[in-house]
């Protein structure tokens, strides 16, 4: 980072979680199971929700359920918000869960003990002085719409999301100014499990029912938007992209556009419409060649027309890569992405390439295209911590990693980029979304649980701990 650089005085440091990860309580407070709650835990867990036709049944013999218990945020979140508080956190990205709020989800009125639990959460957050950044949908879809309707599919997820959203609006409308609609959206077409709660019918069927889908979700993020303006008018509402710049392979020509158009497809596709209003010209093409169709009714353009997102956040954990004619043996890991191994870059412990420059290229992308305000609102390293006999945690790789990160986002502000905020993610150890393991560490704060089921859940601050709070303290100088 050049020595002129600076973050803007006003930029939003803080850290990032989503309920399904570290709340636990998942029958407490009136909740209702979600999709999170019967993902089974450990390296299993990719591997038995790939396969076409996951019945969304617990096997209780078989398996684990880690996010049930997760870290029990429910009954700690005021010792959690006080360790943020002490790190000097501006601003907490964290979602609701919607079957705390709608236990089922086609209910027609709310369940008042959830409501009752995040506002005790924003007001311990505003105690301190922190800003909630508030996910409406984070992996979290209730269980009933999924078995009841077969998630997005269906077009009576709007309805009810809509009942939700109003909902959580009228209640918080003094608590929370920020708001982001759908987690990683874009992600949903590689694995519509997760961003849309279902199973693909096979593979055959899962394009035409993720793109589906996804038409339903980007109606009901517009006329969210148009709410929230509605019932908060300070409020500021963003889309959520799971963002990877993608490279060509080599200069080969035919490489370089098929890695454009991926990256058009996986990049900026959802960005398009959300952002702009209205479905890139680019994706008729793929929708003509992959015998898409989809059922556009009466209103839906005009609604995601003017329901306009106000920012854009992305997750960022690596970049991504691209051949077109390409072998298993080429083939990169990384966070349900695809691609090949750069041969250029480092891998994290579970294959995930670790690609600062990739960061400032990817907002200096995002920001060329559309002009509009930008947060990170996901980026760490998961890894294995060891606790040393004195308790402390040496975590240099996480601070060597984030440093670079930082660093790559301070490049992207000098280059122009309109960047707000960042909230690393994991900043407290929870579960894995892709893994369902606690031994894939990303927090700040170590929390003794593992993988067996064993812990304390006592909490223990990390080195990368003192090193953020030092970031923070002196925005951005102190690297």
């Amino acid at each position: 980072m050049t020595k002129e650089t600076k973050f803007p005085k006003d930029f939003l440091w803080g850290g990032a979680t989503a309920a399904n990860q570290l709340e636990g309580a998942s029958l407490e407070g009136g909740k209702g199971l979600n999709l999170a709650d019967v993902l089974p835990g450990g390296k299993v867990r990719l591997s038995v929700l790939s396969q076409p036709g996951f019945d969304f049944e617990m096997d209780t013999d078989k398996y684990s359920y880690p996010n049930h218990e997760a870290i029990d945020f429910y009954h700690r979140y005021k010792e959690d918000i006080a360790l943020f508080a002490e790190m000097g956190f501006k601003v907490y990205r964290m979602s609701i869960a919607w079957s705390r709020i709608f236990p089922n989800g086609d209910e027609l009125e709310p369940n008042e003990e959830g409501l009752a639990f995040y506002e005790n959460v924003f007001d311990e957050l505003h105690k301190y002085g922190i800003e909630p950044l508030v996910t409406i949908a984070h992996y979290e879809t209730p269980l009933h719409l999924i078995k009841e309707y077969g998630g997005w599919k269906n077009r009576k997820l709007i309805e009810f999301f809509e009942r939700y959203v109003t909902v959580i609006f009228d209640r918080y409308k003094d608590k929370v100014k920020y708001w982001l609609t759908f987690n990683e959206i874009n992600g949903a077409t590689h694995f519509p499990l997760f961003g849309l709660g279902f199973s693909a019918t096979s593979e055959e069927t899962r394009l035409q029912e993720s793109f589906q889908g996804l038409h339903h979700q980007f109606v009901a993020s517009a006329i969210a938007v148009k709410l929230g303006h509605k019932i908060i008018p300070e409020s500021q509402i963003g889309c959520m992209l799971l963002y990877a710049p993608t490279y060509s392979y080599d200069a080969n020509p035919e490489n370089v556009m098929y890695a454009l158009e991926e990256g058009n497809l996986f990049n900026f596709f959802c960005g398009d419409v959300q952002v702009r209003g209205e479905y890139p010209t680019f994706i008729n093409r793929y929708f003509k060649e992959n015998n898409i169709e989809i059922d556009i009714q009466q209103g839906d353009l005009e609604t995601i027309k003017e329901g306009t997102v106000d920012f854009i956040s992305i997750s960022y954990y690596m970049s991504r890569t691209e051949k077109k004619e390409k072998t298993p043996e080429e083939a990169g890991a990384g966070n349900l992405i695809g691609g090949v191994k750069n041969p250029f870059l480092k891998a994290s412990d579970w294959g995930w390439e670790i690609d600062p420059t990739g960061l400032r290229i990817g907002l200096n992308e995002l920001h060329g295209r559309y002009q509009k305000p930008l947060m990170v609102v996901e980026n760490g390293l998961g890894a294995y911590d060891k606790v040393e006999e004195d308790g402390s945690i040496n975590d240099d790789y996480r601070i060597d990693y984030l440093r670079d990160h930082i660093k790559a986002m301070g490049e992207a502000i000098e280059d122009g980029v309109n960047l707000i905020g960042y909230t690393s993610w994991g900043c407290i150890d929870l579960v894995s979304a892709s893994t369902g393991e606690y031994s894939k560490r990303y927090g700040f704060i170590y929390v003794d649980k593992h993988d067996d089921g064993s812990g304390t859940l006592e909490r223990k601050r990390k080195k990368s701990f003192y090193w953020y709070k030092d970031v923070i303290s002196s925005n951005g100088d102190n690297l």
